[in-house]
């Protein structure tokens, strides 16, 4: 089974913030890829349990092999994706769940940029505990929306060419 996972975290208090931009992409990219027979999974477990989701839906190494993960990246900026794979955590505690539940870190990610960057692409991140979880639970406004539909066709595409051709290929492609 090809399993497309989105982090995030349930409520509607969650849905437009910046921590919920896997859950936010999967649901764009659902209807896109519809009939390639992917399974798409927003856990219903808050970020810091997403592997409780996960673990039952891979059973073994093919399972692993078709998993891509899609979360939030304060490190890249808005609207940038990044591809990678067998890496840590980098920090990020819904991917660090999703590691610990499977005891592996070989499945695919694609990482989405939410920090805001200046015009010459240096990117504006917080600095402080405080800041960066004020900014990761704080919403997206409609330009920053629009900005993730627009990298939702090509986000929707890099899924597409993992399954369908390899994950070399679509980090060729993508990063």
């Amino acid at each position: 089974m090809k399993l497309v996972v989105g982090l995030g975290n349930p409520g509607e208090e969650y849905e437009k913030t910046r921590h919920n931009t896997g859950r936010i992409l999967v649901s764009m990219i659902e209807d896109k890829l519809e009939g390639e027979k992917i399974k798409f999974l927003t856990p219903d477990t808050f970020m810091n349990n997403s592997g409780k989701a996960v673990v039952p839906l891979v059973k073994n190494k093919k399972d692993l092999e078709n998993l891509v993960v899609i979360y939030d990246d304060i490190d890249l900026p808005l609207g940038k994706m990044k591809i990678s794979f067998n890496r840590s955590s980098g920090g990020h505690n819904g991917l660090n769940s999703i590691i610990k539940a499977l005891k592996s870190q070989e499945f695919l990610r694609i990482r989405i940029g939410i920090s805001p960057a200046t015009p010459s692409g240096k990117i504006k991140k917080p600095v402080g505990e405080k800041a960066v979880l004020n900014f990761l639970l704080g919403e997206y406004k409609k330009p920053e929306l629009e900005t993730l539909k627009k990298l939702s066709k090509k986000v929707a595409e890099a899924v597409e060419t993992i399954f369908t051709e390899s994950k070399e290929k679509a980090m060729s492609l993508y990063n």
